[in-house]
């Protein structure tokens, strides 16, 4: 049985999980807010997906997660800020030359990360999807 594109996109997120951790363990703290927001990135596509959606936008992802997802009560409002406050400091990691990421925000930027992607296998388990 050929593997389902919910799972593609997880098994991404739980991959960048892994380099968002490997790179805080080393001190790329700013790559480590870039993978981590794209481990939380695939895992909100692997919900899109779940349902037929597909978005080629970053901000597409994040609006139709929080339209179809949020909006409706399935996922608590949290996860969405969660989610945008991961890509707003991914924007300023990869494109701001002043921005200094610290171990700090790099630590909760995992942590929100692990949480997300806990709380998207949960409801895909819940809907039967994994």
């Amino acid at each position: 049985m050929p593997v389902s594109e919910v799972m593609l996109y997880l098994d991404r997120a739980h991959e960048d999980l892994r380099a968002a951790s490997s790179n805080l363990q080393h001190g790329f703290y700013a790559v480590t807010l870039t993978r981590a927001y794209y481990a939380m990135f695939y895992a909100a596509s692997a919900l899109l997906s779940q349902i037929g959606l597909h978005r080629s936008h970053h901000s597409g992802v994040i609006s139709a997660f929080g339209e179809y997802f949020v909006r409706p009560g399935l996922i608590e409002p949290e996860y969405a800020k969660m989610l945008t406050n991961a890509f707003d400091s991914r924007l300023d990691s990869d494109y701001d030359l002043t921005f200094a990421a610290g171990e700090e925000l790099a630590k909760d930027a995992l942590a929100y990360a692990q949480l997300f992607i806990a709380r998207v296998e949960q409801h895909l388990k819940e809907v039967g999807a994994i």
